[in-house]
Order: C-alpha cells, then structure tokens, then sequence
C-alpha cells in the first residue's frame, strides 16, 4: 500500500479568500508531497510498505517516531483536503450529524467555540478533531503529526494548526483562520460520511 499524492478534490484557487491558491500549492504540492516521499522511503525499511495506512500509523506510534510523523500526516491530510470544500461550512449540519452534535457536544455553538479554543490552545504544531470515541462524538487537540486513532478514537473532522497551513492567509492570527474554516470550509457531508463509518 504505497502512499500516493492525492489530487484535490477542487481548484488551487476554489477555496479563496479564505485559503489561497499559494497556500494550497505549498500545503499540498511540497509539504503533503514531502510526508509521501519520506513515508515510503520509512515504511520500506520499516517492513510496513504492504500495510494499510492506518494500520502503519498506528503500529509506528511510539516504535518509529519518524515513519509515525510521515504515515500519520499523510493520514491527515488525505482527509483535510475532504474536510473542506468551496462555499463549505455554515451551521445547517446534515441530520444525523446535527443530532449528534447536539447531544454529544451541547450543539453547534458550543462545538464551534469549543472546537476553535482547542485548535487556538494547541501550542506548536497539531491539529484539533472532532472523534468518535467510546461511541460518542469528542473534541480533541493534539501535537504534531499525532491523530485520534493512536488515542482510541476515529476523527470525523480535524482542522491542521501547524503554520504552514494558514500562515501565508492569516500570518500569526491562527484564531481567525479555524474562524474561517468551520464557518466557511467545512464540507458537512464529508464529516457525515465519516461519521456513519466510525460509529456503523
């Protein structure tokens, strides 16, 4: 199962003003590019390649610190790309979701205030998510490349906090951009759809 480059699913310039066209050409085409190259380089001389990712992602923690850092962003970004569409975001959540929402995270406000302070409070580099844990849907943050599966979670929705996501956009107002991203990114079916696979 080597790793492969996904295209994007929209234009380098569709997901504008809010991410630009130059920072998807760096996220994408160098940054994501870079964690492909290395994690294969890794999983080969790991023994792994013939794995599926998350398998490796998940056998790698706390064993192969860089093959993790490489398998486990590859991990997210293959699924950030999909957490975001053009005209995304927006409060009317898909049913199900809303429902979910509602009862596991005290509805939409809360999960936006609660899920932007973890991404705001995450210091350095991380990401924060929205997991299926225990069968009920948690906000989470985490450092680096680490993700819900090696916490026993599945994430449903996670938003990239480390710089080079937001940095050309927004310079050091990270704030402002998880604004933007749940407000105007976010692709809700996307996030529905990964929902009914952690909790089928």
């Amino acid at each position: 199962m080597a790793f492969e480059l996904p295209e994007l699913p929209y234009a380098y310039d569709a997901l504008g003003p809010y991410m630009s066209k130059e920072t998807l050409e760096f996220h994408h085409d160098k940054h994501h590019q870079a964690y492909v190259t290395k994690g294969n380089e890794l999983a080969e001389k790991a023994g792994m390649s013939d794995l599926p990712l998350e398998e490796i992602v998940k056998k790698s923690y706390g064993t192969d610190q860089a093959l993790f850092n490489n398998a486990g962003q590859h991990y997210n970004h293959i699924h950030f790309w999909k957490w975001m569409k053009p005209n995304g975001g927006g409060t009317s959540l898909p049913g199900k979701l809303a429902s979910a929402f509602d009862s596991d995270l005290g509805g939409y406000d809360k999960f936006k205030a609660d899920f932007e302070a973890a991404g705001a409070g995450q210091f350095g580099s991380g990401w924060a998510w929205v997991a299926v844990k225990d069968g009920k849907l948690e906000i989470m943050k985490t450092p680096n490349g680490e993700n819900p599966l090696v916490h026993g979670g599945v994430p449903i929705l996670g938003v990239d906090v480390w710089e080079h996501s937001y940095y050309i956009d927004y310079r050091n107002a990270r704030p402002k951009y998880l604004s933007a991203f749940v407000d105007s990114l976010v692709n809700w079916d996307y996030v529905l759809e990964c929902y009914e696979k952690a909790t089928a």
